[in-house]
């Protein structure tokens, strides 16, 4: 059995990285196609695809992918259900939301279930594989609906007096800029400061929220109404 942890990325003949990807899709025809683009593409690996969430739980252990890609409408056990049990069993691997909804609180469950990336399956193949890449390199990738809906999301949320946590002026201004979409490499040139720098901020981040990811922080951010 192979775990993210133990094999965070692969490399091919020429020592380019190769991203490993699973599927979990109910619509035979949806999910032969993802898997035949995702294998047929170079730099990418599709490591199993699933007709529902049950068996994907029960089998990606199998070949651990470094993402997955899930539908929401499933039979049985939804894909909301499923995104949180996927990330405690799996919390090196990021789960992104391919889905036709994009209704409000479909994308505020699935953000807060530990998604790290919110598509609609009209995404154009080309956009689906650099949104799979954008994820590993610390993006949070998201249909332009989609990021239209979040920003409103965002506006709408009120701050309240005073947050119930000890972040520190300097972690609150990294967290807004995760919450914005930034990369760690995005967030330190912002800040002027390394990645290195950035990761260790974000350490104490995780820590003091009491989460594993950047999607889980800024969701309980979101809840907490610690960001704008």
């Amino acid at each position: 059995m192979t775990t993210a942890s133990e094999n965070p990325s692969e490399s091919g003949a020429h020592g380019r990285e190769i991203i490993t990807v699973a599927v979990i899709e109910d619509q035979r025809d949806i999910r032969q196609g993802l898997r035949y683009l995702i294998d047929g593409t170079d730099g990418y690996r599709c490591t199993g695809a699933f007709g529902s969430m049950e068996e994907s739980l029960r089998r990606i252990a199998e070949d651990v992918p470094q993402v997955i890609l899930a539908d929401l409408g499933l039979p049985g056990m939804s894909g909301l259900e499923g995104i949180p049990l996927l990330r405690e069993r799996f919390p090196q691997t990021l789960v992104l939301v391919l889905t036709v909804y994009d209704d409000d609180e479909r994308i505020f469950e699935a953000f807060c279930g530990g998604a790290s990336g919110y598509l609609l399956k009209k995404t154009p193949p080309v956009r689906l594989l650099e949104s799979i890449r954008e994820a590993v390199h610390g993006g949070a990738p998201m249909s332009p609906e989609v990021a239209r809906r979040v920003i409103v999301l965002f506006r709408e949320v009120r701050p309240p007096q005073r947050a119930d946590c000890d972040l520190t002026p300097h972690e609150l201004r990294l967290l807004q800029l995760l919450s914005e979409g930034h990369s760690y490499k995005t967030a330190g040139a912002e800040l002027k400061l390394s990645t290195n720098t950035i990761k260790f901020h974000v350490k104490q981040i995780y820590e003091k929220l009491h989460v594993h990811s950047k999607s889980e922080a800024v969701a309980r951010a979101l809840r907490r109404h610690i960001v704008k």
